[in-house]
Protein backbone atom coordinates (compact mmCIF):
# COMPACT_ATOMS: atom_id res chain seq x y z
CA UNK A 1 0.00 0.00 0.00
CA UNK A 2 1.62 3.41 -0.75
CA UNK A 3 1.92 5.35 1.90
CA UNK A 4 0.52 9.17 2.11
CA UNK A 5 1.01 12.79 3.12
CA UNK A 6 -1.26 14.94 5.45
CA UNK A 7 -2.35 16.22 2.13
CA UNK A 8 -3.39 12.63 0.72
CA UNK A 9 -0.69 12.72 -1.91
CA UNK A 10 2.12 9.68 -1.86
CA UNK A 11 5.30 11.41 -0.04
CA UNK A 12 7.83 11.24 -3.20
CA UNK A 13 10.30 10.40 -0.11
CA UNK A 14 8.12 7.16 0.60
CA UNK A 15 7.09 6.35 -3.08
CA UNK A 16 9.15 2.90 -5.00
CA UNK A 17 11.42 3.42 -7.41
CA UNK A 18 13.76 6.73 -6.35
CA UNK A 19 16.85 4.40 -6.58
CA UNK A 20 15.91 2.45 -9.75
CA UNK A 21 15.15 6.20 -11.51
CA UNK A 22 19.08 7.22 -10.33
CA UNK A 23 19.97 4.20 -12.28
CA UNK A 24 18.47 4.82 -15.42
CA UNK A 25 18.96 8.60 -15.06
CA UNK A 26 22.62 7.31 -15.08
CA UNK A 27 22.26 5.33 -18.30
CA UNK A 28 20.24 8.34 -20.16
CA UNK A 29 22.93 10.47 -19.24
CA UNK A 30 25.31 7.92 -20.43
CA UNK A 31 23.77 7.71 -23.89
CA UNK A 32 23.68 11.55 -24.21
CA UNK A 33 27.13 11.92 -24.64
CA UNK A 34 28.20 8.44 -25.53
CA UNK A 35 28.30 8.84 -29.15
CA UNK A 36 30.20 12.51 -29.25
CA UNK A 37 32.98 10.93 -26.57
CA UNK A 38 33.25 8.08 -28.88
CA UNK A 39 34.08 10.98 -31.68
CA UNK A 40 36.62 12.41 -29.16
CA UNK A 41 38.38 9.74 -27.79
CA UNK A 42 38.95 8.33 -31.54
CA UNK A 43 41.13 10.83 -32.60
CA UNK A 44 44.31 9.16 -33.22
CA UNK A 45 42.46 7.80 -35.29
CA UNK A 46 40.71 10.43 -37.28
CA UNK A 47 43.97 12.32 -37.25
CA UNK A 48 46.13 9.19 -38.96
CA UNK A 49 43.25 9.22 -41.45
CA UNK A 50 42.91 13.68 -41.99
CA UNK A 51 46.24 14.53 -40.75
CA UNK A 52 45.65 18.12 -41.87
CA UNK A 53 42.16 18.82 -41.40
CA UNK A 54 42.71 19.16 -37.46
CA UNK A 55 39.69 16.51 -36.10
CA UNK A 56 39.40 17.23 -33.04
CA UNK A 57 38.65 20.99 -33.49
CA UNK A 58 36.90 20.78 -36.95
CA UNK A 59 34.73 18.25 -35.62
CA UNK A 60 33.89 19.86 -32.48
CA UNK A 61 33.10 23.36 -34.49
CA UNK A 62 30.94 21.49 -36.44
CA UNK A 63 28.87 20.13 -33.81
CA UNK A 64 28.40 22.78 -31.42
CA UNK A 65 26.06 25.49 -34.36
CA UNK A 66 23.99 22.67 -34.73
CA UNK A 67 23.86 21.46 -30.78
CA UNK A 68 23.23 25.30 -29.83
CA UNK A 69 21.25 26.62 -32.61
CA UNK A 70 18.94 23.41 -32.01
CA UNK A 71 18.93 23.85 -28.03
CA UNK A 72 17.99 27.70 -28.91
CA UNK A 73 14.88 26.87 -30.69
CA UNK A 74 13.88 24.46 -28.35
CA UNK A 75 14.54 26.62 -25.22
CA UNK A 76 12.16 28.88 -26.64
CA UNK A 77 9.57 26.64 -27.37
CA UNK A 78 9.81 24.30 -24.46
CA UNK A 79 6.12 24.94 -22.92
CA UNK A 80 4.98 23.80 -26.33
CA UNK A 81 6.70 20.59 -26.88
CA UNK A 82 6.20 17.09 -25.77
CA UNK A 83 9.23 16.11 -23.86
CA UNK A 84 8.96 11.98 -24.08
CA UNK A 85 8.69 12.80 -28.54
CA UNK A 86 11.89 15.04 -27.84
CA UNK A 87 14.12 12.79 -25.56
CA UNK A 88 12.65 9.52 -28.07
CA UNK A 89 14.15 11.50 -31.16
CA UNK A 90 16.83 13.03 -29.54
CA UNK A 91 18.23 9.15 -28.76
CA UNK A 92 17.10 7.32 -31.67
CA UNK A 93 18.79 10.39 -34.16
CA UNK A 94 22.01 9.15 -31.84
CA UNK A 95 21.81 5.56 -32.55
CA UNK A 96 21.38 5.90 -36.04
CA UNK A 97 24.35 8.26 -36.58
CA UNK A 98 26.40 6.18 -34.54
CA UNK A 99 25.45 3.09 -36.51
CA UNK A 100 25.80 5.87 -39.56
CA UNK A 101 30.00 6.55 -38.89
CA UNK A 102 29.84 2.38 -38.60
CA UNK A 103 28.23 1.92 -41.55
CA UNK A 104 30.45 5.05 -43.83
CA UNK A 105 33.91 3.32 -42.62
CA UNK A 106 32.76 -0.04 -43.27
CA UNK A 107 31.46 0.80 -46.88
CA UNK A 108 35.24 3.47 -47.65
CA UNK A 109 37.50 0.66 -45.85
CA UNK A 110 38.78 3.16 -43.55
CA UNK A 111 40.25 5.58 -46.25
CA UNK A 112 40.93 9.20 -46.05
CA UNK A 113 39.73 11.40 -48.22
CA UNK A 114 37.75 14.96 -48.22
CA UNK A 115 34.60 13.14 -49.03
CA UNK A 116 34.73 10.73 -45.98
CA UNK A 117 35.83 13.80 -43.98
CA UNK A 118 32.37 15.74 -45.03
CA UNK A 119 30.41 12.82 -44.38
CA UNK A 120 31.88 12.63 -40.28
CA UNK A 121 30.77 15.85 -40.15
CA UNK A 122 27.28 15.61 -41.30
CA UNK A 123 26.85 12.53 -38.75
CA UNK A 124 29.16 14.85 -36.59
CA UNK A 125 25.94 17.69 -37.38
CA UNK A 126 23.21 15.52 -36.28
CA UNK A 127 25.12 14.82 -32.72
CA UNK A 128 24.35 18.38 -32.20
CA UNK A 129 21.24 18.00 -32.96
CA UNK A 130 20.37 14.78 -30.93
CA UNK A 131 22.40 16.73 -27.78
CA UNK A 132 19.80 19.76 -27.81
CA UNK A 133 16.80 17.79 -27.68
CA UNK A 134 18.45 15.04 -25.39
CA UNK A 135 20.40 17.16 -22.91
CA UNK A 136 17.51 20.25 -22.46
CA UNK A 137 14.43 17.87 -22.50
CA UNK A 138 16.41 15.54 -19.46
CA UNK A 139 17.49 18.23 -17.56
CA UNK A 140 14.35 20.30 -17.72
CA UNK A 141 12.31 16.99 -16.72
CA UNK A 142 14.19 16.05 -14.29
CA UNK A 143 14.91 19.63 -12.52
CA UNK A 144 11.15 19.29 -10.95
CA UNK A 145 12.00 16.12 -9.96
CA UNK A 146 14.50 15.33 -7.24
CA UNK A 147 18.11 16.70 -6.97
CA UNK A 148 19.72 13.41 -6.92
CA UNK A 149 18.59 12.50 -10.77
CA UNK A 150 20.14 15.63 -12.16
CA UNK A 151 23.01 14.96 -10.08
CA UNK A 152 22.85 10.52 -11.55
CA UNK A 153 22.04 12.26 -14.85
CA UNK A 154 25.07 14.49 -15.45
CA UNK A 155 27.35 11.41 -13.82
CA UNK A 156 26.27 9.70 -16.74
CA UNK A 157 27.21 12.60 -19.00
CA UNK A 158 30.56 12.57 -17.24
CA UNK A 159 30.76 8.66 -17.15
CA UNK A 160 30.53 8.22 -21.10
CA UNK A 161 33.74 10.30 -21.13
CA UNK A 162 35.28 7.88 -18.43
CA UNK A 163 33.58 4.58 -20.39
CA UNK A 164 34.72 5.86 -24.06
CA UNK A 165 38.25 6.56 -22.52
CA UNK A 166 38.57 3.45 -20.78
CA UNK A 167 37.36 1.48 -23.74
CA UNK A 168 39.20 3.27 -26.13
CA UNK A 169 42.68 2.14 -24.17
CA UNK A 170 41.48 -1.17 -23.81
CA UNK A 171 41.03 -1.73 -27.60
CA UNK A 172 44.42 0.44 -28.41
CA UNK A 173 45.98 -2.25 -26.42
CA UNK A 174 44.39 -5.31 -27.59
CA UNK A 175 44.63 -4.29 -31.55
CA UNK A 176 48.26 -2.44 -31.36
CA UNK A 177 49.81 -4.92 -32.77
CA UNK A 178 48.02 -6.43 -35.09
CA UNK A 179 47.48 -5.44 -39.02
CA UNK A 180 45.34 -2.18 -39.23
CA UNK A 181 44.80 -2.56 -35.56
CA UNK A 182 43.99 0.87 -35.20
CA UNK A 183 40.93 1.05 -37.27
CA UNK A 184 39.93 -2.17 -35.92
CA UNK A 185 39.78 -1.20 -32.39
CA UNK A 186 37.90 1.81 -33.34
CA UNK A 187 35.37 -0.55 -34.92
CA UNK A 188 34.40 -2.47 -32.17
CA UNK A 189 34.51 0.66 -30.30
CA UNK A 190 31.50 2.58 -32.43
CA UNK A 191 29.67 -1.13 -32.27
CA UNK A 192 29.74 -0.67 -28.20
CA UNK A 193 28.78 2.48 -28.54
CA UNK A 194 25.86 1.89 -30.91
CA UNK A 195 24.67 -0.18 -28.68
CA UNK A 196 24.24 1.68 -25.51
CA UNK A 197 22.12 4.11 -27.57
CA UNK A 198 20.12 1.29 -28.61
CA UNK A 199 19.66 0.95 -24.57
CA UNK A 200 18.60 4.19 -23.97
CA UNK A 201 15.63 4.26 -26.45
CA UNK A 202 14.57 1.24 -24.56
CA UNK A 203 15.50 2.63 -21.12
CA UNK A 204 13.26 6.31 -21.84
CA UNK A 205 10.15 5.10 -23.79
CA UNK A 206 9.48 1.69 -21.18
CA UNK A 207 11.16 2.08 -18.29
CA UNK A 208 11.44 5.57 -16.64
CA UNK A 209 8.19 6.80 -17.16
CA UNK A 210 6.68 3.52 -15.45
CA UNK A 211 8.26 4.24 -11.97
CA UNK A 212 6.37 5.25 -9.18
CA UNK A 213 8.14 8.60 -8.08
CA UNK A 214 8.38 9.53 -11.68
CA UNK A 215 4.91 9.21 -11.95
CA UNK A 216 4.25 11.35 -9.09
CA UNK A 217 6.82 14.14 -10.25
CA UNK A 218 4.90 14.46 -13.26
CA UNK A 219 1.56 14.22 -11.94
CA UNK A 220 2.26 17.13 -9.50
CA UNK A 221 3.84 18.55 -12.72
CA UNK A 222 1.07 18.46 -14.42
CA UNK A 223 -1.25 19.90 -11.75
CA UNK A 224 0.82 22.82 -11.82
CA UNK A 225 0.16 23.31 -15.18
CA UNK A 226 2.99 21.52 -17.29
CA UNK A 227 1.82 20.19 -20.48
CA UNK A 228 5.20 18.86 -21.56
CA UNK A 229 4.55 15.96 -19.54
CA UNK A 230 1.57 14.17 -20.66
CA UNK A 231 2.47 11.93 -22.91
CA UNK A 232 5.08 10.51 -20.70
CA UNK A 233 1.84 9.99 -18.06
CA UNK A 234 -0.39 8.52 -20.88
CA UNK A 235 2.61 5.91 -21.54
CA UNK A 236 2.12 4.99 -17.57
CA UNK A 237 -1.29 4.60 -17.77
CA UNK A 238 -2.12 7.79 -15.95
CA UNK A 239 -5.15 9.99 -17.32
CA UNK A 240 -3.83 13.30 -16.82
CA UNK A 241 -7.08 15.37 -16.33
CA UNK A 242 -8.38 13.56 -14.17
CA UNK A 243 -5.13 13.22 -11.59
CA UNK A 244 -4.38 17.23 -12.29
CA UNK A 245 -7.91 17.60 -11.50
CA UNK A 246 -7.78 15.43 -8.58
CA UNK A 247 -4.39 16.81 -6.96
CA UNK A 248 -5.55 20.43 -7.61
CA UNK A 249 -8.40 19.83 -5.24
CA UNK A 250 -6.15 18.16 -2.38
CA UNK A 251 -3.03 20.06 -2.79
CA UNK A 252 -3.60 23.36 -0.81
CA UNK A 253 -0.41 24.68 -1.43
CA UNK A 254 0.01 24.76 -5.34
CA UNK A 255 0.54 28.56 -6.55
CA UNK A 256 -2.35 29.49 -8.14
CA UNK A 257 -0.77 32.51 -10.24
CA UNK A 258 0.56 31.97 -14.00
CA UNK A 259 4.25 30.41 -14.19
CA UNK A 260 7.02 32.91 -14.71
CA UNK A 261 8.15 33.92 -18.13
CA UNK A 262 11.52 32.49 -19.54
CA UNK A 263 13.09 36.37 -19.14
CA UNK A 264 11.80 36.57 -16.18
CA UNK A 265 13.48 33.12 -15.13
CA UNK A 266 16.94 34.22 -16.56
CA UNK A 267 16.81 37.41 -15.14
CA UNK A 268 16.81 35.99 -11.89
CA UNK A 269 18.74 33.25 -12.37
CA UNK A 270 21.15 35.10 -14.73
CA UNK A 271 24.38 34.34 -12.12
CA UNK A 272 23.73 30.51 -12.77
CA UNK A 273 23.34 30.45 -16.12
CA UNK A 274 27.28 33.00 -16.32
CA UNK A 275 28.96 30.46 -14.06
CA UNK A 276 27.71 27.40 -16.41
CA UNK A 277 28.98 29.61 -19.33
CA UNK A 278 32.23 30.43 -17.78
CA UNK A 279 32.74 26.47 -16.71
CA UNK A 280 32.43 25.71 -20.10
CA UNK A 281 34.15 27.88 -21.90
CA UNK A 282 37.19 27.66 -20.15
CA UNK A 283 37.20 23.99 -20.28
CA UNK A 284 36.54 23.54 -24.18
CA UNK A 285 39.11 26.18 -24.82
CA UNK A 286 41.61 23.48 -23.58
CA UNK A 287 39.63 20.21 -24.16
CA UNK A 288 39.92 18.57 -26.66
CA UNK A 289 41.81 20.82 -29.39
CA UNK A 290 44.56 21.59 -27.06
CA UNK A 291 45.67 18.18 -25.52
CA UNK A 292 45.86 16.70 -29.51
CA UNK A 293 47.72 19.62 -30.88
CA UNK A 294 49.72 21.52 -28.69
CA UNK A 295 50.89 19.08 -25.83
CA UNK A 296 54.10 18.10 -27.55
CA UNK A 297 56.13 14.80 -28.04
CA UNK A 298 56.57 13.02 -24.73
CA UNK A 299 57.69 9.16 -23.66
CA UNK A 300 53.91 7.98 -24.28
CA UNK A 301 53.82 8.52 -27.53
CA UNK A 302 51.18 7.90 -29.49
CA UNK A 303 49.44 6.84 -25.92
CA UNK A 304 49.87 10.81 -24.22
CA UNK A 305 46.40 12.21 -25.98
CA UNK A 306 44.55 8.96 -25.07
CA UNK A 307 45.97 9.21 -21.23
CA UNK A 308 45.38 12.97 -21.07
CA UNK A 309 41.41 12.42 -22.35
CA UNK A 310 40.89 9.61 -20.13
CA UNK A 311 42.42 11.04 -16.84
CA UNK A 312 40.15 14.58 -18.03
CA UNK A 313 37.10 11.56 -17.64
CA UNK A 314 38.06 9.96 -15.06
CA UNK A 315 37.76 13.20 -13.04
CA UNK A 316 35.30 14.63 -14.59
CA UNK A 317 33.20 11.39 -13.51
CA UNK A 318 34.46 11.78 -9.98
CA UNK A 319 33.68 15.75 -9.76
CA UNK A 320 30.25 14.51 -10.61
CA UNK A 321 30.05 12.70 -7.15
CA UNK A 322 31.58 14.84 -4.89
CA UNK A 323 28.64 17.29 -4.48
CA UNK A 324 27.44 14.95 -2.56
CA UNK A 325 29.77 15.61 0.17
CA UNK A 326 27.92 18.03 1.77
CA UNK A 327 30.98 20.02 3.27
CA UNK A 328 32.82 20.64 0.25
CA UNK A 329 29.52 21.33 -2.18
CA UNK A 330 29.50 25.03 -3.16
CA UNK A 331 25.41 26.46 -2.55
CA UNK A 332 26.75 30.10 -2.27
CA UNK A 333 25.87 31.87 -5.46
CA UNK A 334 28.76 34.28 -4.95
CA UNK A 335 31.03 31.38 -3.89
CA UNK A 336 30.01 29.51 -7.40
CA UNK A 337 30.85 32.72 -9.41
CA UNK A 338 34.29 33.08 -7.80
CA UNK A 339 35.09 29.35 -8.70
CA UNK A 340 33.89 29.37 -12.22
CA UNK A 341 35.61 32.80 -12.53
CA UNK A 342 39.12 31.76 -10.88
CA UNK A 343 39.13 28.86 -13.37
CA UNK A 344 40.42 30.59 -15.68
CA UNK A 345 43.68 30.98 -13.61
CA UNK A 346 43.85 27.49 -15.72
CA UNK A 347 44.57 28.89 -19.15
CA UNK A 348 48.39 30.49 -18.29
CA UNK A 349 48.91 26.78 -16.38
CA UNK A 350 48.36 25.07 -19.08
CA UNK A 351 50.46 27.03 -21.98
CA UNK A 352 53.58 27.19 -19.24
CA UNK A 353 53.15 23.35 -18.53
CA UNK A 354 52.70 22.66 -22.73
CA UNK A 355 56.20 24.60 -22.96
CA UNK A 356 58.20 23.86 -20.27
CA UNK A 357 56.41 21.30 -18.44
CA UNK A 358 56.98 17.37 -18.14
CA UNK A 359 53.79 15.04 -19.35
CA UNK A 360 53.26 14.57 -15.45
CA UNK A 361 52.16 17.85 -15.02
CA UNK A 362 49.97 18.08 -17.64
CA UNK A 363 48.44 15.02 -16.56
CA UNK A 364 47.64 16.59 -13.49
CA UNK A 365 46.35 19.80 -14.70
CA UNK A 366 44.11 17.77 -16.88
CA UNK A 367 43.05 16.05 -13.71
CA UNK A 368 41.84 18.87 -12.41
CA UNK A 369 40.28 20.72 -15.12
CA UNK A 370 38.46 17.10 -15.14
CA UNK A 371 37.79 17.56 -11.58
CA UNK A 372 36.25 20.97 -11.27
CA UNK A 373 34.22 21.06 -14.48
CA UNK A 374 32.22 18.15 -13.29
CA UNK A 375 32.08 19.65 -9.72
CA UNK A 376 30.70 22.91 -10.16
CA UNK A 377 28.13 21.89 -13.59
CA UNK A 378 26.41 19.92 -10.83
CA UNK A 379 26.51 22.33 -7.66
CA UNK A 380 25.00 24.72 -10.28
CA UNK A 381 22.23 22.85 -11.69
CA UNK A 382 21.12 21.32 -8.39
CA UNK A 383 20.85 24.98 -6.56
CA UNK A 384 18.92 26.56 -10.09
CA UNK A 385 15.91 25.66 -9.47
CA UNK A 386 15.18 25.36 -5.98
CA UNK A 387 12.21 27.37 -5.22
CA UNK A 388 10.39 27.22 -8.38
CA UNK A 389 7.21 25.65 -9.87
CA UNK A 390 7.24 22.46 -12.06
CA UNK A 391 6.92 24.58 -15.64
CA UNK A 392 9.53 26.92 -14.26
CA UNK A 393 12.12 24.05 -13.24
CA UNK A 394 11.81 22.95 -16.46
CA UNK A 395 12.06 25.99 -18.39
CA UNK A 396 14.72 27.12 -16.40
CA UNK A 397 16.44 23.91 -16.75
CA UNK A 398 16.20 24.37 -20.73
CA UNK A 399 17.76 27.87 -20.23
CA UNK A 400 20.65 26.62 -18.38
CA UNK A 401 21.83 23.80 -20.74
CA UNK A 402 21.20 26.94 -23.59
CA UNK A 403 23.80 28.59 -21.78
CA UNK A 404 26.41 25.52 -20.83
CA UNK A 405 25.86 24.90 -24.78
CA UNK A 406 26.70 28.48 -25.66
CA UNK A 407 29.86 28.28 -23.09
CA UNK A 408 31.01 24.84 -24.97
CA UNK A 409 30.69 26.83 -28.23
CA UNK A 410 32.64 29.85 -27.50
CA UNK A 411 35.25 27.71 -26.02
CA UNK A 412 35.43 25.66 -29.26
CA UNK A 413 36.07 29.02 -30.98
CA UNK A 414 38.50 29.75 -28.73
CA UNK A 415 40.59 26.55 -28.91
CA UNK A 416 41.78 27.28 -32.53
CA UNK A 417 43.96 30.78 -30.82
CA UNK A 418 46.51 27.83 -29.34
CA UNK A 419 47.51 27.28 -32.78
CA UNK A 420 47.88 30.83 -34.35
CA UNK A 421 51.15 31.50 -35.41
CA UNK A 422 52.82 28.38 -34.92
CA UNK A 423 52.49 27.40 -38.83
CA UNK A 424 49.90 25.30 -38.47
CA UNK A 425 46.14 27.02 -39.05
Amino acid sequence: MTNLDSTGVPSPSRLEGKYKAMVVCFFLGLGSLVSWNSMLTIGDYYYNLFPNYHPARVLTLVYQPFALGTMALLAYNEAKIDTRKRNVMGYILFFLSTLGLLVLDLGTSGKGGIGNYIGICVFVAAFGVADAHVQGGMVGDLSFMCPEFVQSFFAGLAASGALTSALRLITKAAFDKSSNGLRKGVMLFLAISTFFEFLCIFLYAFVFAKLPIVKYYRTKAASEGSKTVNADLAAAGINTEETAALLLSMQADIAKHERLSNKQLLFQNFDYALDLYLIYVLTLSIFPGFLFENTGSHQLGSWYPVVLIAMYNLLDLIGRYTPLIKSIKLESRKGLLIASLSRFLLIPAFYFTAKYGDQGYMILLVSFLGLTNGHLTVCVLTAAPKGYKAPEQNALGNLLVLFLLGGIFSGVALDWLWIIGNGKF
